[in-house]
């Protein structure tokens, strides 16, 4: 049985449903938690969070992909309570957003001992909550240029889904040449890893979203929604009419069945304001209508958000 693990435990991959594959239940760098302007309680993220999964599951999305990473504000138990009481399907993540973002202690890791530690949060559990993680995140440090520990999690990240069979969500798909280098090199096939926020509008030049499924990949356009059009547009914002085109060149050049979309929804900010007004459901409210309007038919609307997502998230073992 071809199976998905989400925070509930594994589940028939039939059952995703429509899948928002590039998402975060609450993200904050570390630390956020000593901020005394943003930071809530939890019955404040609570009550901020449930209406937006109980609004997104009625719209009849399926499955929400948290990719919030170590160090980042990920909590199981809370996911846990979150799906029981909305009946949407949560994937939690092991691995990391950036090698930045990992608390000093992660340093001088080996990948050995990153490779240990994301196979026992895949096949044991997360801590002691007895949820296994269904994705394993990874991503370029600031800078645009892979720092030694960015490569040790990669190459780390690329020995965990051979040995597990999970695949990889990447946080921003520049710096590829390298990812690519070291994923060949640990012989991990390329249509395991989706690279993530190529359509952003600060890395778009950088890329080279055509050339990485060129060469095999997955490309995930998930930042829709960030727009210069919003009150207070945040600094990756792109006009939603350019980014939309984007996508839509992508898939004229033959590049469906490597596509994937999602809009990187903070549902509880953890220590910034986030972004106002956006959210999950913008899936359901915005992009979806935008793709039928320019004329993608439901067939491909089902194969980005139900095929495509079923057949990346699927356990390979």
């Amino acid at each position: 049985m071809s199976r998905v693990n989400t925070v509930l435990g594994p589940i028939p991959t039939e059952e995703l449903g429509i899948v928002a594959i590039h998402e975060h239940i609450g993200y904050g760098m570390p630390g956020s938690e000593l901020d005394t302007r943003w930071w809530k309680t939890p019955e404040e993220r609570y009550a901020e969070t449930v209406p937006k999964l109980r609004t997104f599951h009625e719209y009849g999305g399926g499955t929400f992909v948290d990719v919030t990473g170590i160090c980042n504000g990920r909590d199981v138990d809370y996911y846990k309570s979150l799906s029981a009481k909305t009946g949407v399907h949560i994937v939690a993540c092991t691995g990391f957003v950036g090698g930045d973002t990992a608390l000093p202690f992660f340093e001088r890791a080996s990948v050995d001992y990153l490779t240990r530690q994301f196979v026992h949060e895949i096949t044991v559990g997360i801590g002691n909550t007895g949820s296994r993680a269904g994705v394993i995140k990874v991503g370029v440090s600031r800078g645009g240029r892979m720092t030694e520990l960015d490569k040790r999690i990669y190459r780390a990240a690329a020995r965990a889904a051979l040995s597990t069979g999970v695949p990889i969500l990447t946080h921003l798909a520049i710096d590829a040449e390298n990812a690519i280098a070291i994923f060949h090199d640990e012989g991990l096939p390329l249509d395991r890893v989706l690279f993530g926020h190529v359509d952003d509008g600060v890395n778009t030049e950088k890329t080279r979203d055509t050339w990485i499924a060129e060469q095999g990949g997955r490309v995930g356009f998930d930042t829709f929604g960030y727009e210069t059009e919003l009150e207070d547009p945040p600094f990756w914002a792109r006009p939603r009419k350019e980014r939309l085109d984007h996508f839509l060149r992508f898939l004229g050049a033959g590049h469906l069945d490597r596509a994937l979309a999602g809009v990187d929804a903070n549902c509880s900010p953890l220590g910034w304001p986030g972004v106002k007004g956006h959210t999950v459901n913008y899936l359901f409210e915005d992009l979806i209508p935008d793709l039928r309007e320019a004329g993608i038919d439901e067939a491909t609307i089902t194969q980005l958000f139900v095929e495509n997502p079923a057949d990346f998230l699927t356990i390979q073992n």
